[in-house]
């Protein structure tokens, strides 16, 4: 059954906002969408319907926990520098991916390996002190995408554990809310393991991270975002259903994994994914500082599921 949308205008004294892909004007009530989705697990009767209850709030890492891109793309840079990697449509200097090119790249392709593989499909692959010359069967091309990946999540580190790094305004408080609601807890992130686990010991402390319900990352899936396999395998070790997950997204890719699992999401954009098309979300925040637990139990609510 195709989906139906009707718009929904919060009281007037609510204070969140609501962006759509062509303005970053606001207003002073947030805009959600009461959408009508099919149920992946019921099939009662073409006519009956059910809200969700929310059960279990899963939050993806980068750009959600905490606004890291540019943090990656520094990390990135510093392994093509360190290994003089020199692709051959500009081998003058080490490749350096801008920020104009890594907000295009980090929004279309997910995960590390991924997005250098791809590159390295489009521009040619690099000579290196990896390799001196161009890699040119899949194991050698495997190991040089390994190696820079292993190198640049270990700057990445470095540079979270330098103290520098806060949360997203708002994120704590939600996990924190949750969990005091007595609902389950999940971080899902396309990022390596290592990287991911060493974001949430320093950002959300060792206390909610080992407090957690389920934790995946990008590792423990085959296909990484928009493939919803990461969200579909979370609702499985909560052992919920996934019409009663909500998932706090920042980019489309996200919300493609979300919505394609069967999971309603909220968006919480970034400077980077503020134009993108969110029109699958259920609500679109700049950021959670106004954003309450209960807020996000209404928004679910109202979330109808035919059968």
């Amino acid at each position: 059954m195709a989906s139906s949308i009707n718009l929904l205008i919060s009281p007037p004294n609510s204070q969140y906002s609501f962006c759509s892909r062509n303005s970053l004007f606001f207003s002073p009530s947030v805009t959600t969408f009461r959408r009508t989705l099919p149920s992946k697990s019921l099939s009662i009767s073409a006519s009956s319907s059910s809200t969700r209850a929310l059960e279990a709030l899963i939050f993806d890492c980068d750009g959600v926990i905490l606004e890291s891109e540019h943090l990656h793309r520094q990390a990135y840079n510093d392994a093509f520098s360190h290994f003089n990697v020199r692709c051959p449509s500009d081998d003058d200097e080490p490749l350096n991916w801008s920020l104009e090119f890594y907000d295009v790249l980090q929004n279309q392709i997910g995960g590390g390996k991924p997005k250098m593989r791809w590159y390295f499909k489009e521009h040619g692959w690099p000579t290196s002190t990896i390799f001196q010359h161009s890699p040119e069967d899949d194991y050698d091309r495997a190991k040089l995408i390994d190696t820079l990946q292993d190198w640049k999540t270990e700057r990445y580190k470095e540079i979270i554990k330098s103290g520098t790094v806060e949360p997203r305004p708002g994120v704590l408080r939600l996990m924190d809310e949750a969990k005091a609601a007595g609902k389950m807890l999940a971080v899902c992130s396309a990022a390596t393991k290592s990287s991911v686990v060493l974001c949430l010991e320093n950002l959300i402390g060792l206390d909610r991270f080992h407090g957690l319900d389920c934790f995946l990352a990008g590792d423990d899936v085959k296909e990484k975002k928009p493939d919803p396999s990461i969200y579909i395998t979370a609702a499985k070790k909560l052992g919920v259903s996934e019409s009663n997950c909500l998932v706090v997204e920042d980019s489309v890719i996200g919300l493609q994994a979300a919505t394609g699992a069967g999971m309603s999401c909220v968006i919480t954009y970034t400077s980077s994914t503020a134009d993108q098309d969110f029109k699958e979300a259920i609500a679109i925040y700049p950021d959670l500082s106004d954003v309450r637990f209960n807020d996000l139990e209404s928004l679910l609510q109202d979330v109808v599921v035919t059968k």
